[in-house]
């Protein structure tokens, strides 16, 4: 299948994208960390701007520092009572990026303003350094320390969201499994609903579309691999439950009160057979799903707020976020 056309400035993106990852990565898949954290764009905080006539307020909050768990808040100003919270964890393979990664800030800034929510995106600890299941764990001690310590007028965290794309997603989904699991560790907060864009789910077969989509852009199956590779433990293949969550059958998370989800698929995107597999394992566990499938996106678009698809993204969030809040 022939890549999308793209404008110049996604087509950059996309270029310089390439470029970081081609001179940071070495021949054994581990990554020159220094470099990469020199050359990849980055934003500070605390921070202001301002979207669609929004103002957007981010600030960095610690967690633990031993294990570089932090996060970012993204804060609309001037609302009328606490908004709805969305917890994130950002993409890259479990292996890169973090909140303050210009791609992510700006697609949270985007969220806070424009769905109307905080936004407290996580950083977790990366792969290969730190294998399964650290980023579950670091992502779970995310969720106790905000039901616990996290004290904001604007936020109310008994509507709460779990979000991420890819890998990130990947984490949403082991994260509200467990919480789900041991939801008496929480007091006040409650997750209503669960964001997955393009989630990076897999198995040792191959799909047709890991088959078919080669030549489209950001994403192959030499680089799922390689991501597999380096977060599923020594010695793993990718049946492993983290990878492949629908090997195990439906009985356990069938029992679980598991909440509502969007399920965000892209046309042009190598996972979205893996996608949809999950859509139907969720739905066959008596899950409530809203699909969302963009037939041009590439995996990642979502970085790219000048595509049509982004501000499809950004309705279709801001919809399933309004059903839940007015059914919780």
């Amino acid at each position: 299948m022939k890549s999308p056309s793209l404008p110049l400035i996604t087509r950059l993106k996309i270029f310089l994208l390439h470029l970081v990852e081609y001179v940071t990565t070495r021949a054994d898949g581990t990554i020159n960390r220094r470099l990469f954290n020199l050359i990849h764009l980055k934003t500070s905080a605390p921070a202001q701007k301002r979207i669609n006539n929004v103002h957007i307020s981010t600030s960095d909050v610690a967690i633990d520092p031993s294990r570089n768990l932090w996060l970012r808040l993204f804060t609309p100003a001037r609302t009328n009572g606490p908004l709805p919270l969305i917890v994130y964890f950002h993409g890259g393979g479990f292996s890169k990026y973090g909140p303050n990664t210009m791609y992510f800030d700006d697609m949270c800034s985007h969220l806070a303003a424009r769905v109307l929510v905080v936004v407290a995106s996580v950083n977790y600890r990366l792969a290969p350094e730190h294998r399964y299941p650290s980023q579950y764990e670091d992502g779970f001690d995310a969720l106790k320390f905000i039901d616990h310590d996290f004290l904001y007028a604007s936020t109310d965290v008994g509507k709460c969201f779990i979000g991420g794309d890819s890998a990130g997603a990947n984490i949403a989904h082991h994260v509200t499994v467990r919480a789900a699991e041991q939801a008496d560790q929480f007091n006040k907060l409650r997750i209503v609903g669960m964001l997955s864009l393009q989630p990076f789910f897999g198995g040792e077969e191959r799909t047709d579309s890991e088959l078919r989509l080669t030549k489209v852009p950001v994403l192959s199956v030499h680089a799922t691999d390689a991501y597999w590779r380096g977060f599923l433990p020594e010695g793993s293949d990718r049946n492993h439950p983290a990878a492949h969550v629908f090997g195990g059958g439906d009985e356990e998370l069938r029992n679980l009160e598991f909440p509502p989800s969007l399920v965000v698929v892209g046309g042009n995107d190598p996972l979205q057979d893996w996608d949809r597999r999950y859509v139907e394992w969720l739905k066959g566990c008596g899950k409530r799903v809203v699909v969302a499938e963009y037939p041009n996106a590439f995996h990642g678009f979502y970085a790219c707020p000048e595509l049509p698809e982004f501000e499809l993204l950004v309705d279709d969030v801001a919809d399933f976020i309004q059903e839940q809040v007015n059914s919780s």
